[in-house]
């Protein structure tokens, strides 16, 4: 077992594009969506102790609950099922909250992943990537997609993942006005639900072929939102007005987010906003490029 504190990061995961392309019997909506995820997130933190404890902290901490309805809680019970009570012995985590809760960019989800890979490591448990994924799917649709933490295209309900291949990192910057929007209100608002799928991706990837691309894909998810929450629209409207290359909602909102061309220029534009709106919550940050791929866009 390993027996220091250490910190996993849970980034925000942030649908480029998102079509919805169908309905299950059982009612999940099928999806195809581009994803790629940030170095701007939440931080778990974990540590051997003499009794397990989970604690919350940061900018979004007191909407976090702390009882056994947090997926951070889940994880850890799922996996000790899994491995069993002997092999994962009392652990302290702690969570850092830096993203908005009900955002649309997977942060639940996310920090359930994060734990899971942790846990792993602290336990020394002999858990390969596609069991931990299967543990995942229990917990969200959207945790195989976090633990993989790449760029990738997510089908069906989301459990249907195909890494991208050569994908750069992205300057972004996310702006989340500070409004939740709830997911089943935005799918139950849908006008049309049998949509086409994504696109063929681009042969070679840059800033100007992703934006190309974008242009000719959707979130259709975010007329219903913005129907819901309005201030989605100002979201959007600041982001084009601070220069973005092209701007759009993630998931099931709030959070928008826009493409910029470079990080300088991402960091501007997000101090412009932030200087309009300070109560909001603006981020620049970089998406994590594929295995080998250029860091640079």
């Amino acid at each position: 077992m390993d027996a220091a504190a250490r910190t996993w990061l849970a980034p925000a995961k942030i649908n480029l594009a998102l079509h919805v392309t169908g309905r299950r019997a059982d009612g999940y909506h099928l999806l195809e969506s581009l994803v790629v995820f940030t170095r701007f997130g939440d931080r778990v933190e974990i540590e051997p102790a003499d009794a397990d404890r989970f604690s919350v902290s940061g900018r979004y901490a007191t909407s976090v609950p702390i009882d056994d309805s947090n997926l951070v809680v889940k994880a850890r019970e799922a996996l000790r099922r899994q491995a069993g009570q002997q092999r994962t012995p009392p652990v302290a985590i702690r969570l850092e909250k830096n993203l908005p809760v009900a955002s649309g960019v997977g942060g639940g989800s996310s920090d359930a992943a994060a734990v899971l890979q942790g846990l792993v490591r602290t336990w020394g448990l002999d858990i390969g990537e596609a069991e931990l994924s299967r543990i995942g799917l229990t917990l969200g649709a959207d945790v195989p997609m976090c633990l993989a933490a790449k760029p990738l295209v997510a089908r069906g309900v989301g459990d249907e993942l195909s890494l991208v291949p050569d994908f750069p990192a992205l300057a972004l910057v996310l702006v989340n006005p500070g409004v939740a929007v709830s997911t089943p209100d935005v799918f139950n608002a849908l006008e049309k639900r049998d949509n086409e799928g994504l696109p063929p991706l681009p042969r070679a990837f840059d800033f100007h072929s992703v934006r190309n691309w974008l242009e000719i894909t959707r979130n259709d998810l975010e007329p219903a939102a913005q129907a819901i929450q309005p201030p989605i629209g100002r979201a959007l409207s600041l982001l084009n007005r601070a220069g973005s290359g092209f701007s759009r909602m993630s998931g099931s909102g709030a959070t928008c987010f826009g493409l910029f061309e470079t990080g300088n220029v991402a960091k501007r534009a997000a101090a412009e906003i932030r200087s309009r709106e300070p109560e909001w919550f603006v981020a620049a940050t970089r998406s994590i490029a594929s295995e080998g791929a250029d860091g640079q866009n």
